[in-house]
């Protein structure tokens, strides 16, 4: 049996250290969103009265049910599309040995390279000649085109530790080329599909400055857009932001412990090759 020592002691007290100040923020966030608005403490005081009137008033306020599904929607189809069209670009990317495949991998990771930013205003205009200003699928079509290029390169790099004694088997049993990817390859790529999901799905759902600009003007709106209201020049209500924010942090994290698993696992396989 080991032995408990000063060097084992010393890191479980580093190891508890860490665990505070991660739990730092988010004891924050609790506190200031079950705080009553007069309550005029330090943020960093335990509320003396805590109330669930902000959560209330915050889902009311802001319209966070309409928000919310506006999100979904957003998230699961601009998911549902990088993975499926990462899959199948990364797949003649991972299999095909001619000098024109590696060409054409680079080309797609030049997408990790450019920053978006830049296109800002050329996006917005095409957005707008597409009559897309003000709906849901300019989000769509535009978290889509971002994300592509990092999820090819997760599922290239998996695909490549794969070995090809499957897709050789399904051929000579008859099968063609698209049967073998989605009915043999794509159940192998569970973990790397499952850290696709969750890492875009945070990206797409916390999202404010997309929403912001293609949305504006308009009925529709995302979860930190509505939040955004809260926040004005004169007066800002901390206690709804902080109590929205909780609201708005569940049905992510509820997707992130359900497919935990699947991450490190995934994504340490995406990096080989």
């Amino acid at each position: 049996m080991n032995r408990y020592s000063a060097r084992t002691l010393l890191r479980e007290i580093l190891m508890i250290a860490v665990t505070l100040v991660m739990a730092f923020p988010l004891y924050i966030l609790v506190n200031l969103s079950l705080r009553d608005p007069h309550d005029g403490s330090s943020v960093i005081m335990p509320t003396t009265s805590p109330t669930l009137r902000n959560y209330a008033d915050a889902w009311r306020d802001a319209g966070l049910a309409g928000a919310i599904v506006n999100s979904v929607i957003v998230t699961a189809v601009s998911v549902a599309l990088i993975v499926v069209l990462s899959a199948m670009a990364a797949y003649p990317l991972a299999r095909v040995t001619a000098r024109w495949s590696r060409w054409l991998f680079w080309l797609v990771m030049l997408g990790l390279l450019l920053p978006f930013q830049l296109a800002l205003l050329p996006l917005y205009q095409t957005i707008r000649d597409l009559h897309l200003l003000g709906t849901l699928w300019s989000l769509v079509l535009f978290y889509s085109g971002l994300q592509i290029p990092f999820a090819t390169f997760l599922y290239v790099g998996f695909l490549r530790a794969i070995p090809r004694d499957y897709e050789e088997a399904a051929l000579i049993d008859g099968a063609q080329p698209m049967q073998v990817f989605w009915r043999v390859l794509f159940p192998l790529l569970r973990p790397i599909t499952g850290t696709v999901i969750i890492l875009n799905a945070i990206f797409v759902w916390n999202d404010f400055l997309t929403p912001f600009l293609y949305l504006s003007g308009s009925d529709q709106q995302t979860i930190p857009v509505a939040i955004f209201g809260f926040l004005g020049q004169y007066v800002s209500q901390w206690n709804l932001v902080f109590a929205g924010l909780v609201l708005a942090m569940l049905p992510i994290l509820a997707v992130y412990f359900v497919m935990q698993r699947h991450i490190i696992k995934g994504f340490a396989g995406g990096l080989k090759g």
